[in-house]
C-alpha cells in the first residue's frame, strides 16, 4: 500500500474509532449500535495497519490495486451497517403503526364515556 494511503487509512480509522467513543460517552449512540461501528472501525484500522493483510485480501478477490481493496472492506462494513439500520428503523415503525392504532382506539373510548356521561 501506498504509504500516504496508508497514513490517510489509519488516520481516518482512529479518527472514526475516537468519534464513535465520544458519542457513546456523551450518549448520542446507544452501546448495542456501536458495537458494529467499533467493529467495522477496528477491522479498518487492521487492515490498515498491517499492510500484508490487504495485500492477502486483494490477491484472494483477484484486485491488483492495494488501495481498491481497503475502500471495497469498507463499503461491505458500511453496507452492513446500512442493513442494521434499516432493520431497526422497520422494527420502530411497526412500533409507531401500532401505538397509533392505539391511542386511536383510547381516543375513540373516551369519547364514548364522555357521551354516556354526559346523558346520565
Amino acid at each position: 500500500m501506498h504509504e500516504r494511503i496508508q497514513i490517510f487509512s489509519i488516520v481516518g480509522s482512529i479518527g472514526l474509532l475516537t468519534l464513535i467513543f465520544e458519542l457513546v460517552r456523551r450518549r448520542r449512540l446507544k452501546e448495542k449500535y456501536s458495537l458494529v461501528w467499533l467493529f467495522t472501525g477496528f477491522a479498518l484500522l487492521a487492515v490498515a495497519t498491517i499492510p500484508g493483510l490487504l495485500n492477502s485480501f486483494g490477491q484472494v478477490m483477484g484486485i491488483y490495486y492495494t488501495p481498491t481493496a481497503f475502500f471495497l472492506i469498507a463499503f461491505f462494513f458500511l453496507t452492513l451497517i446500512s442493513l442494521q439500520f434499516s432493520v431497526v428503523i422497520s422494527r420502530l415503525s411497526e412500533r409507531n403503526k401500532t401505538m397509533s392504532q392505539e391511542v386511536a382506539l383510547l381516543k375513540q373510548r373516551i369519547e364514548e364515556l364522555e357521551k354516556q356521561g354526559g346523558r346520565g
